[in-house]
């Protein structure tokens, strides 16, 4: 059948009658198809490739016609579609009536010399090569098909431009030609070939496929798709495997009837593509089936689409659809580390370090969860972080509550009992009144442990401190002057001592007072420098948002304390040296022991505090203010109720008057 078809076309001859003109000697066309016509269509097909001898300086060149034709049996479709359009157009009277289309077709031979000579005899005359003088039959030429390749496309165009003659070619053509001033009658029925390498790309993204290899005609052509495409597939991360350079014949695409062809200000066929399943069959046939569209006039996010169920895989892959990767996909939770040596799609999967998730597979990096959120176990999502502060429904928060309140309640009958029992010895041995402002600041103290629990807030903020260091000083005051009122009482026993006039209420109540008036000054200006105020942390607590109250003046915040410090110190040394005072005087010691629990509390407070966060802290100097006040309460006022409900006998003037042997 090729053998048929090749004589057929060799056969296929008609002559032009013409008038005898001279001119030139020029090679004689060996094969071309022409029909008559009152305006003429011309082509330039590749039907058959010439290969012809070493041209040599010993003969004129018009004697070098010698061609080994090379028969493209392909290309012949191309003919014959031209023809079969010719004839359509004809047959239809509502296209170009009362006016017959002819048509004059010439082969390129795919060579530079007889494409400029077949195109020069579309032109002028059909015997002897006379440019830019028509000899003989008038030929109406109106517009030149052709070429299929870029370069036989150029090398046409280089005359038909000068000649104004529009040009329609369905090649693919090189950056050169890309430029539209320059060849202005030049359009393309193909469309360009960035966009089949967008739906090759597209294609390629879709099934997931990252290690390709490229086979390319090995010619500028092939060195042009290269560059270009390879830098395409760079871009989206595909990396190539291999390239081999091989004579690869392209697939051409008719248009479906009915199809609007346009084109746009480059001259270039404003359509797509089909993308087609080449499905083959046991005896070597193969049949495509179109499984999908490349639309260039639609968003690039919808530009390629895929009827996967249309498709036909190869009976003999393991997997559907197949893997074309250099490794596994990095898993969420993982991100990319490059390969030294490798290329960039050849990579190991690292764990995203700590505080960073990657919620895809592949990806470059691992990301930083967002303020007031955290990576899950698997680092593969952020979780938003729990406040933290300590709220009254949590069970700590239950268990300090309850202590407060029931040594506030315990505090309240030791009060009540002293005020019942006022008038016995034991209670109006040292100061009836220092006694009950004691035992009030000691109740307040416990109260004033609960400004710390629930959500810090403004209000709160403000009255934590400030409340507790003011209603410390004044019971820490309290103890410091009933121990100064134990040592003058004593010195003041001795005849003719000095102390006599310190002796009572007035000097006691000077030292409570103005040990109160000095904190409160310290919590006012700290109150009018830097106030403490609400605030949350989002970076100490890997899964934790932190509410707390900022104290604002952490040196403010350390003079209060340090100020409390100061009066406990002075008021354990006091009481130390007065603990061998008589038996009459003996409540010194009790004191002494209960400045060295409140001294021993707060010492281990300020290490604890420092190295703990969020509730912890505030459970830490709740602990604190309840465990101190418990132990002044303990051990100043529970040997005394013990001697007033246990042993009254004990409560006598006799049994606290004893005399100094």
């Amino acid at each position: 059948m090729l053998l048929l078809i090749q004589m057929v076309l060799l056969l296929v001859v008609y002559e032009v009658h013409s008038m005898k003109c001279t001119g030139n000697i020029s090679p004689q066309i060996p094969q071309q198809w022409y029909q008559p016509g009152e305006i003429l269509i011309g082509g330039i097909v590749s039907h058959i490739a010439c290969t012809s001898q070493e041209l040599l300086f010993e003969w004129h060149p018009s004697q070098d016609d010698t061609c080994f034709p090379v028969l493209i049996t392909k290309f012949y479709q191309h003919i014959l579609t031209l023809v079969f359009a010719i004839h359509e157009i004809n047959k239809n009277p509502n296209i170009l009536p009362n006016v017959t289309l002819g048509f004059h077709i010439h082969d390129s031979y795919i060579y530079l010399k007889w494409t400029y000579r077949t195109t020069l005899d579309l032109l002028f005359t059909s015997q002897e090569l006379v440019p830019n003088y028509k000899c003989g039959t008038q030929k109406k030429m109106i517009g030149v098909i052709g070429g299929y390749s870029s370069e036989t496309s150029t090398d046409m165009a280089t005359l038909l431009s000068r000649y104004k003659i529009p040009q329609f070619s369905f090649g693919s053509f090189e950056s050169a030609v890309d430029n539209p001033t320059s060849l202005p009658p030049f359009y393309r029925t193909a469309s360009q070939e960035a966009l089949q390498y967008e739906g090759i790309v597209q294609l390629f993204l879709h099934f997931g496929w990252k290690w390709v290899g490229l086979f390319t005609m090995d010619n500028e052509v092939g060195d042009r798709f290269l560059q270009a495409f390879a830098l395409m597939l760079s871009r989206k991360g595909i990396c190539v495997a291999f390239i081999e350079k091989a004579i690869i014949q392209r697939i051409a695409f008719n248009n479906s009837a009915g199809d609007e062809v346009t084109f746009n200000e480059h001259g270039e066929l404003k359509g797509g593509f089909d993308i087609t399943n080449m499905v083959t069959f046991p005896n070597e046939s193969y049949v495509r089936v179109k499984i999908g569209r490349l639309d260039p006039q639609v968003p690039l996010s919808k530009r390629v689409t895929i009827d996967e169920d249309r498709i036909q895989w190869n009976r003999h892959l393991t997997q559907l659809p197949p893997l074309s990767v250099c490794n596994e996909n990095c898993k969420p939770g993982f991100s990319k580390k490059k390969k030294e040596g490798e290329p960039f799609c050849c990579y190991d999967c690292d764990p995203c370090p700590e505080g960073k998730i990657s919620d895809e597979e592949d990806t470059d990096s691992c990301m930083t969860c967002s303020d007031g959120h955290y990576p899950n176990l698997g680092q593969v999502q952020c979780i938003p972080k729990i406040p933290n502060f300590l709220s009254f429904a949590e069970p700590l928060s239950i268990i300090l509550t309850f202590l407060a309140l029931s040594f506030s309640l315990i505090t309240a009958l030791v009060l009540a009992i002293f005020v019942k029992y006022k008038d016995t010895p034991i209670v109006k041995a040292n100061n009836r009144s220092l006694t009950y402002c004691l035992l009030i600041s000691l109740l307040l103290c416990f109260l004033c442990s609960l400004l710390f629990l629930g959500r810090p807030n403004e209000v709160t903020c403000l009255l934590r401190q400030t409340t507790f260091g003011i209603i410390f000083s004044v019971a820490v005051s309290t103890v410091l002057a009933k121990t100064v009122t134990v040592v003058v009482a004593f010195m003041a026993s001795k005849p003719g001592n000095v102390f006599r006039k310190w002796v009572g209420k007035q000097l006691a109540w000077s030292i409570v007072i103005f040990c109160f008036f000095v904190q409160v000054g310290i919590c006012a200006v700290w109150l009018g420098s830097s106030a403490p105020f609400p605030e949350v942390d989002m970076h100490s607590l890997h899964r934790e948002i932190i509410v707390q109250c900022n104290e604002g003046s952490a040196t403010m915040f350390y003079c209060v304390l340090g100020y409390m410090g100061f009066l406990a110190t002075v008021c354990f040394i006091v009481a130390f040296l007065a603990r061998k005072l008589p038996d009459s005087f003996n409540e010194a010691k009790f004191i002494t022991f209960s400045m060295l629990v409140f001294c021993s509390v707060w010492l281990s407070f300020l290490p604890t505090y420092l190295s703990t966060q969020g509730r912890d802290t505030v459970a830490v100097e709740i602990f604190s203010i309840l465990a101190s006040s418990a132990g002044l309460l303990g051990c100043i006022f529970f040997p005394k109720c013990y001697v007033i409900l246990l042993r009254p006998e004990l409560n006598k003037r006799e049994q606290l008057i004893r005399k100094n042997h």
